[in-house]
């Protein structure tokens, strides 16, 4: 399986510092870490994101995925990160296509702080086919958020990240877990890691802690994804893109509650 040459260049998730309680008491006390990185793309500038920092290689692979940057793992020479400089330089294979014409055009998304896709929004979302034949027993989805329950997380320890993680439908297990600053950091994370490990999303939830919006559902379906989960809330647009491609969305999925949006045939009470 190819992998690219890469750094593993994890920041530490969290930092303690010292903090007052309502007693006057000084408590040392865990937080969130946040790293500015700033993504080369054979020697060309693409953005800053900022970043927990947990997995930044998979991270950087992840989003140009997403974008639509690049269509495959092959096409990725190698990954550098190097944090005394806050920067990724990626070395592409070709080059990417059309990259002027993606970057004149941006949508500012919903995410946590400010989200940017490239390119057209709904661009190949009418050519996305995602798995009818795969279905979710009610109790693999009580399975699967009781072990996004009781997964060791900077969340419990900190606070101020999202999480996000990948299951199988057969029987909830988490296959991998990643949580950041922002919710769609996580998202570009697992779907790096996906393409890294050559894991098909065909026949897995994706579950995240985020709400539920129109770029959320679009990688969703770009990563083969036929269930979709958050314990929040969702969008009118993501609900409309929801509908149009096929994806069973489940949001307020707390412990054994649920509501099911769309795409109900997925599910088996």
């Amino acid at each position: 399986m190819y992998r690219p040459t890469m750094t593993s260049a994890a920041r530490p998730a969290t930092f303690t510092v010292g903090a007052i309680d309502e007693h006057g008491v000084m408590q040392p006390t865990p937080i969130a870490g946040e790293h500015p990185l700033t993504i080369y793309v054979d020697k060309r500038e693409i953005l800053t994101i900022m970043t927990l920092g947990a997995a930044p290689e998979a991270l950087v692979i992840g989003y140009l995925r997403n974008q639509r940057l690049i269509s495959s793992i092959e096409e990725v020479v190698s990954v550098q990160v190097d944090w005394e400089v806050n920067a990724c330089s990626v070395v592409t294979r070709n080059g990417l296509q059309n990259l002027d014409e993606k970057m004149a055009k941006r949508t500012k998304t919903t995410g946590c702080g400010e989200g940017t896709v490239f390119g057209d929004l709904m661009a190949e979302i009418d050519s996305v086919h995602l798995r009818d034949d795969v279905a979710l027993k009610q109790e693999t989805l009580f399975a699967m958020l009781n072990n996004v329950r009781i997964h060791e997380s900077i969340y419990k320890q900190a606070g101020a990240v999202h999480g996000c993680a990948l299951a199988r439908i057969k029987d909830g297990a988490i296959l991998t877990f990643v949580e950041d600053v922002g919710r769609h950091n996580a998202v570009d994370a697992i779907a790096g890691w996906m393409w890294l490990e050559g894991v098909s999303g065909d026949d897995k939830i994706f579950y995240t802690t985020g709400r539920l919006t129109s770029e959320m559902v679009i990688k969703a379906a770009q990563m083969r994804i036929p269930v979709l989960v958050s314990r929040s809330g969702l969008t009118q647009m993501g609900y409309s893109i929801a509908e149009q491609v096929g994806i069973t969305m489940i949001g307020r999925a707390v412990n054994k509650h649920y509501l099911l949006f769309t795409s109900a045939q997925r599910l088996r009470a």
